[in-house]
C-alpha cells in the first residue's frame, strides 16, 4: 500500500543513532522504514514511533548490508509495497575491534568494505533513480573522523570510512545538479549508548558521551538546508572535544 507521507529509510537502525533519527524524522511527518538484520532491535523503535506520532507509519524490513542481494531486495520491497524513498540515512557500521595492520585478517577487511562502502553504494543505487526523476532527495552517510586519518590500531575501520567518504563525495558531485543532497556526516564523538558505556566502564578516562537525539537534530538541520547552501561535509563534535584531528 502506497503512502502519502515522505518516506525516510534508515539502514542499520539500532538502539542509538538509528533510534534517534527515526524518532526525529517521524516527528517531522516522515513514514519510517527500518532496515537491519534483527527485528528484535527494531521493535522498540517501531513502538516508540507509534507513540510519538500516530499519523505516520513505521515498518521493519530485514536485510544484511554485507549481502548485496539482501539489501537490494529490502529496497525493492519498500518501493513496491510502500513507495519511493525521499530520504536515505545510512548508519550501519562495522565492529570496533583493534588489529595491528599485519594482524588484520583478510575477511575482516573484506567485511568492513561490505558494510562501509558496498552497503552505502547498494542503498544509494536503489533510491537514486527515482530521486533523480523527481529532482529531489537526501542521502546522508553516518561516518567518523576515521574517514580523515589512518590508524595503527583500527586500520580496517579507517579504510572503510575513507571509502565511504569517497563514495559520498562522488555521489554529491555527480547528482547535486539533479537536486540530490548527499552529505558525509562525520561524527567526532562517542554516543551515549550501551556499547560505549561498556567500553568506558573499566577506564580511568571520564567519557563525554553525546546524546544521540542531539546528533539526530543536527542531521535534521542539515536536511533542511536550502539548495543554494548545502553542506556536503558535516563535522559534529561536542564542546568538550579535545580536537583529536
Amino acid at each position: 500500500m502506497s503512502t502519502n507521507q515522505p518516506i525516510c529509510t534508515i539502514v542499520g537502525a539500532g538502539e542509538g543513532l538509528g533510534r534517534s533519527l527515526a524518532k526525529k524524522f517521524a516527528s517531522e511527518g516522515f513514514d519510517i522504514a527500518l532496515i537491519s538484520r534483527s527485528e528484535s532491535t527494531a521493535e522498540p523503535i517501531l513502538e516508540m514511533i507509534q507513540q510519538e506520532n500516530t499519523k505516520v507509519t513505521a515498518r521493519f524490513i530485514a536485510a544484511d548490508v554485507t549481502e548485496t542481494k539482501s539489501l537490494e531486495s529490502a529496497f525493492s520491497k519498500i518501493q513496491t509495497d510502500w513507495g519511493e524513498v525521499s530520504t536515505l540515512l545510512y548508519t550501519a557500521r562495522g565492529e570496533f575491534i583493534a588489529y595491528e595492520p599485519l594482524d588484520l585478517p583478510y575477511e575482516v577487511l573484506e567485511k568492513i568494505f561490505q558494510i562501509e562502502v558496498m552497503g552505502p553504494f547498494v542503498a544509494a543505487k536503489a533510491v537514486l533513480p527515482s530521486m533523480i526523476e523527481r529532482q529531489q532527495g537526501h542521502i546522508f552517510f553516518s561516518s567518523a573522523t576515521a574517514a580523515f586519518r589512518g590508524s595503527a590500531k583500527y586500520p580496517h575501520y579507517a579504510v572503510g570510512k575513507f571509502g565511504m567518504r569517497a563514495l559520498s563525495q562522488s555521489l554529491a558531485k555527480a547528482y547535486a545538479k539533479d537536486g540530490i543532497h548527499v552529505a558525509h556526516m562525520r561524527l567526532d564523538l562517542d554516543l551515549d549508548v550501551p556499547l560505549m558505556r561498556d567500553i568506558y566502564a573499566n577506564s580511568d578516562h571520564e567519557p563525554n558521551l553525546v546524546d544521540p537525539d542531539d546528533v539526530a537534530q543536527a542531521f535534521w538541520l542539515t536536511h533542511q538546508q536550502p539548495k543554494t547552501a548545502w553542506s556536503n561535509e558535516v563535522e559534529l563534535r561536542p564542546f568538550t572535544e579535545a580536537w583529536t584531528y
